[in-house]
């Protein structure tokens, strides 16, 4: 019975080591499948992962100090959100009776802000910049995606009804 347990916690010890790597290789694989995908709707609905790992590259290279490679990881996160959202809008006519795509695409968005939020908080003001602009540019594709989802909603709430009128 003792012997067993040294050989436990040898494998478990291995698996520890080995897991690292294989998370790395995981999302390797992800990446290279995001990008051979060529239908918007798939694509569409891996961009919450393709999000979480971008925003996790993003927060790892800021703890490195490499605020420019952080930059452009969010930037390569907007641009592939501009692009899918473009191509969504070219494939599907009726958003509101047809959302598949368009609700994933969307809850990456308000995921990615809210850490984007994060980041952009937890920054000196001098190093803001590129990631308001980003953050800006991921707002107005949110909005125009609630837009598609719900076009019946107003955009402004309507004046209050006076009942003594």
């Amino acid at each position: 019975m003792f012997k067993l347990l040294p050989i436990a916690a040898l494998g478990l010890i291995g698996a520890i080591l080995c897991s690292p790597q294989t998370a790395q290789q995981r999302d390797a694989q992800f990446r290279a499948k995001f990008a051979k995908e060529s239908d918007p709707l798939h694509k569409a609905q891996l961009m919450p992962q393709f999000g979480s790992l971008e925003f996790q590259d993003a927060e790892d290279a800021l703890d490195q100090d490499n605020l420019a490679k952080a930059a452009e990881t969010v930037k390569e996160y907007r641009d592939q959100v501009r692009s899918c959202a473009r191509e969504l809008d070219a494939k599907v006519t009726d958003p509101e009776k047809h959302p598949a795509g368009f609700k994933q695409l969307q809850i990456s968005l308000r995921q990615a802000l809210r850490r984007l939020d994060d980041i952009i908080h937890a920054l000196p003001a001098d190093d803001q910049k590129p990631f308001l602009e980003v953050r800006k540019d991921l707002d107005d594709l949110d909005r125009h995606l609630v837009r598609e989802l719900f076009p019946r909603q107003p955009d402004a709430a309507p004046p209050p009804v006076n009942p003594k009128s």
